[in-house]
Parts: C-alpha cells; sequence; structure tokens
C-alpha cells in the first residue's frame, strides 16, 4: 500500500511543524502550507489523499478555500478542519460543503491520530463507490456522547469474537446499523451480510428461502448459503413463527442442511448476529419463543440504548440527515436554529433515530427559509404525538388476553400511523420500520381496510 500524502494547511507555523512531525513519525508523507494560497498551489501540484485545513487564516479562510474546491470537478476531496474557535454554524457549513471532522485546538494527539486514520478509511471507501452513506447503510453510529462511545466500542470488542450475537433495544434504535457496523468491524467484514426480514418468511416457503433449491442441473442457493462466510443476520426474532424456529434450531445444532429437492448436505458457516425487542426474553419464559433456539442465538447480547438516553447527540444526528436527504432526495439544504435544537434535544423521542430521520425528512420537504425555527418545530411534534394517544385510551388493554391485547393495540397504533401517512402503505412501511409485503398481511390480519394506491412508487 503506498504512504498517504496529507497536506497541513495552517497559519501557525508551530502548529504545522508540530501536526508534520507527528504525522511524519507515523509514516505518513506530509506537506504543509501557510495560507490560503500556498495551499491551492500544493493541493494542485500533489492532489493530497488528506488536507487538514484550519479556518481562520489571514488571506482567505477555510471555509471559504473549502467552499471553493467542492465547486471544483470531483468536490474538494478528503477535508478535515481545524479551529479553536469553531461554532454551531461554522461546523454545519463545513459538513455541508464535505468535511469529513473537526479536529479542535489546542490539538490533542490521540485525536489527531484517530481523525487522520478514520478520514483516510472513509476517503479509501469512497474510492470504492461505498462511502456515501444513507441513512440505512449507516455503519458506524453517530454521535459523541460517553453513551454511544461506550457503544462503538464494545461493539468493536465483540466483533472481534465469533460469538452469535443478539443485538435488543426499541423499534427504531438502529438495530440493524448496529449489526452491520459489528459486521464491517469483524474478521468476516469481506464476507457477505445476509439481512432475513424474518416477518417476511412464510411458513410454505420458508424451507425454499432459507436452503435453496435443487431441480435437476438448476440450484438455487437459500439465505442460509448466501450467508457463509460472512454473517446471518436474523431480523427481529419476534416476528419469527414456530416452524421457521422449528427449522433454524435444526441447522443450527447440525451446522448443515438439504436444499429442497436434494439430498446433498451443505455446511452452514456463518456468524449469527439477531436483533430483538426487549420483550424477547419474556416471549421466551412464556413459550412463544424456543428456549434451545434462543441460546443459540443469546451466546452475546448488547442493550442498545433509546435515544433518550443520549439526547446531547441530536443536534449532531439532524446535521447528519440534513445532509444524508439533501445528498440523496435533492433536497433543500436547511440548518436547524439553536432554539430549534434546544427544543428537539429535549424532545423524548419514542421513535428514537428513526424518528429523527423522519422529522427533519419532513422539515426539508416542508421547505422554507434557510434556517428551520422553534415553530415549525413544534408544529411537526405536536403532529407526531398527539394522534397516537388518543385512541389506546379508548379501551382498557389491561383487562384483555395477551393475544387480544396485542392485536387491539397494533390495531390502533397502524390506524394511527396510516392516517399520519395519508392512506398510503409505502409511507406506513416506513414510518413503522416495516417491509411493504409483511405490512399488508398484518394490515389484512387486523382488518384495517387501504385504498388504492395509484400514486405510490
Amino acid at each position: 500500500m503506498s504512504v498517504a500524502q496529507i497536506l497541513v494547511v495552517d497559519d501557525e507555523a508551530d502548529i504545522r511543524t508540530l501536526v508534520q512531525e507527528i504525522l511524519t513519525e507515523e509514516g505518513y508523507s506530509v506537506e504543509t502550507a501557510g495560507n490560503a494560497n500556498a495551499a491551492r498551489v500544493a493541493r494542485a501540484a500533489r492532489k493530497p489523499d488528506l488536507v487538514l485545513l484550519d479556518i481562520w487564516m489571514p488571506d482567505a479562510d477555510g471555509i471559504t478555500l473549502l467552499r471553493e474546491w467542492a465547486g471544483e470537478d470531483g468536490g474538494a476531496g478528503p477535508v478535515v478542519m481545524m479551529s479553536g474557535h469553531g461554532t454551531v454554524e461554522t461546523a454545519m457549513e463545513a459538513t455541508r460543503l464535505g468535511a469529513l471532522d473537526f479536529i479542535e485546538k489546542p490539538i490533542s494527539l490521540a485525536k489527531l491520530l484517530r481523525t487522520v486514520e478514520a478520514a483516510l478509511e472513509k476517503a479509501r471507501l469512497k474510492a470504492r463507490g461505498r462511502a456515501r452513506l444513507t441513512a440505512s447503510a449507516l455503519l458506524e453510529p453517530i454521535g459523541r456522547s460517553r453513551v454511544i462511545q461506550a457503544q462503538r466500542e464494545q461493539v468493536r470488542k465483540v466483533a472481534a469474537q465469533d460469538s452469535a450475537v443478539l443485538f435488543t433495544g426499541e423499534p427504531g434504535t438502529g438495530r440493524e446499523t448496529l449489526a452491520r457496523f459489528l459486521h464491517s468491524c469483524s474478521p468476516r467484514a469481506n464476507g457477505p451480510f445476509v439481512n432475513v426480514a424474518l416477518g417476511q418468511v412464510n411458513d410454505g416457503d420458508a424451507a425454499k428461502l432459507l436452503f435453496g433449491t435443487v431441480d435437476g442441473d438448476r440450484v438455487e442457493r437459500g439465505l442460509l448459503e448466501q450467508a457463509n462466510g460472512g454473517t446471518l443476520f436474523l431480523n427481529e426474532l419476534g416476528d419469527m413463527s414456530s416452524e421457521v424456529q422449528r427449522l433454524l434450531y435444526a441447522v443450527f445444532e447440525a451446522h448443515s442442511f438439504t436444499r429442497v429437492g436434494g439430498t446433498q448436505q451443505v455446511a452452514f458457516e456463518a456468524r449469527l448476529v439477531s436483533s430483538a425487542a426487549p420483550d424477547i426474553v419474556s416471549r421466551v419464559d412464556h413459550g412463544s419463543f424456543r428456549r434451545d433456539l434462543f441460546n443459540q442465538l443469546d451466546v452475546v447480547q448488547l442493550r442498545i440504548p433509546p435515544l433518550r438516553e443520549y439526547r446531547e447527540d441530536v443536534p449532531e444526528l439532524l446535521r447528519y440527515y440534513v445532509d444524508v436527504l439533501v445528498d440523496a432526495e435533492g433536497l433543500k439544504y436547511r440548518r436547524f436554529s439553536v432554539a430549534a435544537q434546544n427544543r428537539l434535544r429535549n424532545y423524548p423521542w419514542p421513535g428514537n433515530v428513526r424518528e429523527v430521520k423522519n422529522i427533519v425528512h419532513r422539515l426539508l420537504a416542508l421547505g422554507g427559509s434557510d434556517e428551520v425555527s422553534l415553530e415549525e418545530v413544534e408544529r411537526v411534534i405536536q403532529r407526531e404525538a398527539a394522534p397516537a394517544a388518543e385512541p389506546l385510551v379508548k379501551q382498557d388493554l389491561l383487562a384483555l388476553p395477551l393475544r387480544e391485547a396485542r392485536e387491539a393495540f397494533e390495531r390502533a397504533y397502524l390506524m394511527q400511523q396510516l392516517e399520519l401517512a395519508g392512506g398510503r402503505v409505502g409511507k406506513l412501511a416506513e414510518r413503522v420500520g416495516m417491509e411493504r409485503t409483511h405490512l399488508y398481511r398484518k394490515l389484512k390480519q387486523l382488518g384495517i381496510e387501504i385504498g388504492t394506491e395509484k400514486d405510490e412508487d
């Protein structure tokens, strides 16, 4: 692998020298520039793999320089900003223009090396066409709180092993995201990551879908075989039927299976990662989920905290989703006012991180001025929260048997969410985090009528 080329741009000679010495000792090739004009010349001549760019300089500030580079063909390239006097607005503008991260002055040696390494890795991924992250493909959890830092370290530590892992958490907390992050940190990272949406696995098709089929010389690989050498992610154990539980338990015990229509044993060799709601243990205790299968999947259990436990990260999540949605859907860029950010930091976030994305999406889609106001946020919050609570108090669910109480809650919840989605099942699927096929079956099962969706795509 060739040595990474880094350009350090700062008008303070002491800082330039210090950063150059540190990075050179780490094996990087480092060039420095003391002002914007020298930075332009060095960048054009060397095409560095990463630029460390100071914000405040005498001839042109770093944001102006970053904006200039962002307008070029190919964009600004990998840039990390450096500043001792940064503001939220400056950080948001730099992020919008493509900056990967910030380093605060005085510079911490550990922070500098971590940031440079991470930025170079992002640049390498982008060169392979995988750096543009979306909300569903996000790997590393966003946030700087102690909760998120501890979560990242915990997942990295567990990833180095090959034990089965169970992620438990409320809907919308990012269980699939953490599963993908674990896979990317594991020795199996170059192998496949196969997501089995258990709510879509019907008993009648389960064996074909999971094991594959043989018809003469024609062989179709099932999901288990596709996962060999990588990670098999069982998404939402609570949606797994008793028949699918039976099939998977047999495979995990024998470490092999037979394709439908075939006779040859196929080895199963993939890491098991799964997700479940916090009530999964009670379902095991009550017998609705096989204890022997649960024991195979619950070797290491990691709890994903709800967003209300790390609300200090909300401003960073807002900025992230603004950038993602502006980039992915061409929506107008808008920044959140300080008052709006403070209000959202104190919001309880019942829908967790998924709700952050939905609210940001709605506010960007509505358009308006460049700044999202407190009043706009209040209107969106009221729309999200007010209708959902009303039908749940019309019936004493505690007086019903468990199955009937659950159906009553699901019916009330989905009817309200369907109304908020304008009667569109596609939008409803996004709001509640369910695959559309499974959602249609659930609506039919609960007797919820839906209209035609001629305008859905």
